[in-house]
């Protein structure tokens, strides 16, 4: 029976094709990590991050060209290396090229409020982000901003009284994982941290309670501390916390 030849400069590309991919998917994995439990500065390891895609992408390339003009038929071993190449590619460069188009559809900022006129203060949490690149300070810029991209994100009134109200803050602050760094009743204000679980970003959230008619007006802000756009980030979590507040009894 005749069997095709197996082409050796095929399968070697094959084989470098799953290499890049293999070590550009790693690298992109443990970029995070660097960051969160080494302390990496955060520009290396962007730069990290960004380099191990464009091995991931230079992984499904050269697989889909040495693959393309192989069959399984053809009996050349470079098919499967070849194959899992482009799929290991696709699974490390997936969250960075997600990234790059969420980034092309959302505003470059990253401090989201439901008072963009009288946004609640970072009182403690202020302390907390000494030496952060973003100043607590609410950028004046923001409000239009926000406004235009997240029209949705209101104050939430509840028919209850303030007291009641700071204790459903603080439950639903609990629920979603949030740090809690302090809870200042008499002042009607709850003041967290949430830690993103790859890179361990961490953002500052202060909630503000204060009477309004019978019930009470709380309002939200939450705010990176590095980091021009924070991706939608922020507008995702103050949803949240509107929604699971709204649905608290």
């Amino acid at each position: 029976m005749f069997v095709r030849p197996t082409n050796p400069i095929s399968h070697r590309l094959a084989r470098i094709a799953f290499i890049l991919a293999t070590v550009g998917s790693l690298i992109v994995a443990v970029s995070g990590p660097l960051h969160r439990y080494l302390g990496l500065d955060i520009e290396a390891v962007i730069a990290v991050f960004r380099y191990g895609f464009y091995l991931t992408v230079a992984g499904i390339a050269l697989g889909l060209g040495t693959m393309l003009p192989a069959r399984p038929g053809d009996r050349r071993r470079g098919f499967v290396a070849a194959f899992l190449a482009i799929v290991i590619g696709a699974a490390g460069a997936w969250v960075p090229l997600h990234w790059f188009l969420e980034a092309q559809h959302r505003p470059a900022i990253n401090d989201i409020t439901t008072d963009t006129a009288s946004p609640p203060p970072l009182v403690a949490t202020a302390q907390l982000r000494r030496g952060a690149p973003n100043p607590p300070a609410y950028p004046k810029d923001n409000a239009a901003i926000q406004r235009a991209a997240f029209p949705d994100i209101e104050p939430v009134i509840l028919a209850v009284p303030p007291a009641e109200a700071f204790k459903r803050v603080d439950r639903v602050a609990t629920a979603l994982g949030w740090e809690i760094v302090a809870r200042v009743p008499a002042d009607g204000r709850l003041e967290a941290i949430a830690t993103s679980p790859w890179f361990g970003f961490r953002d500052d959230i202060v909630v503000r309670i204060r009477p309004q008619g019978p019930g009470s007006r709380v309002d939200i802000r939450s705010k990176s501390r590095i980091g021009e756009a924070d991706l939608g980030g922020n507008a995702e979590r103050v949803r949240t916390f509107i929604a699971r507040l709204k649905a608290e009894i």
